[in-house]
């Protein structure tokens, strides 16, 4: 896994990312401890199998399915291709394609693309930086614009795994990097943000300090730059905001829910200027739902089965906004 890092380094020439340099290889090597984990064996398995088989045939970076190699594999090649991805289960975020494999996801990430892709300032010749990221999908996809420099950013090392099986079969040509680190472990550049657009997407609601989080956001950020904040939001009819009690839709870790007008606040108290809503969308189960690549419960399993507009503990049912802010000047 640490082969992955081999040409990221050189892709911090920006003296406004010489604390990455300096600072992430300790901080990525701790991450990487094969003790932290008791899975990162059965991982390491599957990555011993993939890199038998070929690469370089090819990759579509702008396409749903974000797919790479040929389906020329022999049945039971793919078979063993096959067995070696369902070792990185369950997948969450995609869909994916290797060699004819489809890994049909949790979560059709797609259709949230088609949301927030729209909106966006050109990412072409840009550097970009997706915190929370999971297997990288977005970050795939953010790719496909010709981006100058793709750093995505999660602390699962299963997400970290299904990334870079993904990058073994597109190669290094494609200047994708995942850090398996937190956002606040990321060192602030000194000399201020180097990122022309950085993504928060699915995060703001896990973080107990939801305004910290939106500060070192933006410290990321070069001035000018676009953020890119896609959370759940409640309906302005439910208040302001909302607290769960204990779990929200059966997560745990869900602290803090706002309304639109209030998440605007929150973000023009961090000094954002320019900030909008562009997308509003009520999550469907047909967009999130089990799959044979993601057999334990999803969506519909978190919905009270006699009104789906709430949640099993009687809140209302996930509804996602994107807005989008920038920083300035």
């Amino acid at each position: 896994m640490k082969q992955h890092y081999e040409h990221f380094w050189d892709k911090l020439g920006d003296s406004r990312l010489a604390e990455w340099k300096a600072e992430l290889p300790a901080l990525i090597d701790e991450a990487l401890n094969p003790e932290g984990n008791g899975n990162l064996p059965k991982w390491l398995e599957a990555f011993d199998i993939l890199r038998t088989f070929p690469r370089d045939q090819g990759y579509d970076l702008n396409q749903a399915t974000v797919s790479a190699g040929e389906d020329n594999l022999p049945a039971e090649q793919k078979a063993r291709l096959e067995s070696a991805l369902r070792l990185l289960m369950p997948w969450r975020k995609g869909p994916f394609e290797l060699h004819g494999i489809h890994i049909d996801t949790e979560w059709h990430s797609d259709w949230k693309w088609d949301r927030v892709r729209p909106h966006l300032q050109p990412l072409e010749g840009k550097r970009v930086l997706d915190i929370g990221c999971g297997s990288g999908y977005h970050l795939w996809r953010m790719a496909g614009e010709n981006v100058k420099l793709a750093v995505g950013v999660d602390p699962s090392l299963l997400f970290m795994s299904q990334f870079l099986a993904l990058k073994h079969f597109i190669g290094e040509a494609v200047p994708a990097y995942f850090l398996p680190l937190t956002l606040e472990q990321l060192p602030v550049p000194k000399q201020g943000g180097a990122f022309d657009t950085v993504f928060s997407m699915g995060v703001l609601y896990h973080r107990r300090s939801p305004i910290d989080h939106i500060l070192e956001l933006k410290a990321q950020l070069r001035p000018g730059g676009e953020l890119v904040l896609e959370t759940l939001v409640v309906p302005e009819s439910f208040g302001q905001l909302l607290v769960p009690k204990d779990r929200y839709a059966q997560m745990r870790n869900v602290w803090f829910i706002p309304s639109v007008s209030e998440l605007a606040i929150w973000l023009e108290r961090c000094g954002f200027e320019n900030v909008r809503s562009v997308d509003l969308n009520q999550t469907s189960i047909e967009e999130q739902r089990s799959t044979d690549w993601m057999q334990w419960n999803s969506l519909k399993d978190f919905l009270d089965p006699t009104d789906p507009s709430k949640t099993v503990e009687g809140y209302p049912a996930p509804l996602r906004v994107v807005m989008l802010a920038q920083k300035p000047n």
